[in-house]
């Protein structure tokens, strides 16, 4: 065999591997497994429901967050897998009358999640079940969305992320919100 067939061979060789890497890719089952695990999933529901939240919301904060890393410790010192800040999550801790809290048990997922999704849920209430603005505060701080919606005349109906002025948050929203979405095509019951 010359060269030039070697090369067909070889080109050919790497469509089909390509295309049923794309076709594997694409199934639920290696979705499921490696793109949008979603373990601790029974602690996530649970707390979800009990604060009134989308759990698949929950699972794609998770996941954006920590990728579901319970160990998880950002450059800015959050913790856990809803990488929550310490002093947030002290506040948080205060607030569910906890008084035995030490930020170092925010490795463990039950105490993560339960403190994450009640702080979640008081952004809700705070931002009327507006998901936009809500996942905007819990990633850029309450406290600076209330100042865009002031400056940029926002209300309650806003959803649109672009108008976002801190490029991380706007990312970090869109990326929750669309993880959401997967999560339910995936998970949904």
């Amino acid at each position: 065999m010359g060269i030039l067939t070697w090369m067909k061979v070889l080109v050919r060789n790497i469509v089909i591997l390509a295309i049923i890497g794309y076709g594997v890719y694409n199934t639920d089952w290696f979705q499921k497994k490696y793109i949008y695990p979603f373990p601790y999933q029974d602690i996530v529901y649970q707390y979800a429901l009990e604060r009134e939240l989308d759990p698949f919301l929950v699972a794609g904060v998770i996941r954006t967050e920590s990728k579901f890393d319970r160990k998880a410790l950002s450059p800015k010192g959050a913790l856990g897998l809803m990488q929550m800040m310490p002093e947030t999550a002290k506040w948080v801790a205060e607030q569910m009358e906890n008084n035995d809290f030490t930020t170092t048990q925010l490795e463990n997922p039950e105490i993560n999640i339960s403190m994450g999704t009640w702080y979640l849920a008081s952004l809700k209430k705070e931002f009327k079940g507006n998901e936009v603005l809500m996942l905007a505060a819990y990633n850029g701080g309450r406290g600076n969305v209330k100042q865009w919606m002031g400056q940029y005349a926002w209300d309650m109906s806003f959803h649109d992320s672009e108008k976002i002025p801190f490029g991380e948050t706007k990312k970090y929203v869109d990326r929750v919100l669309y993880s959401k979405k997967r999560y339910q095509e995936l998970y949904g019951r």
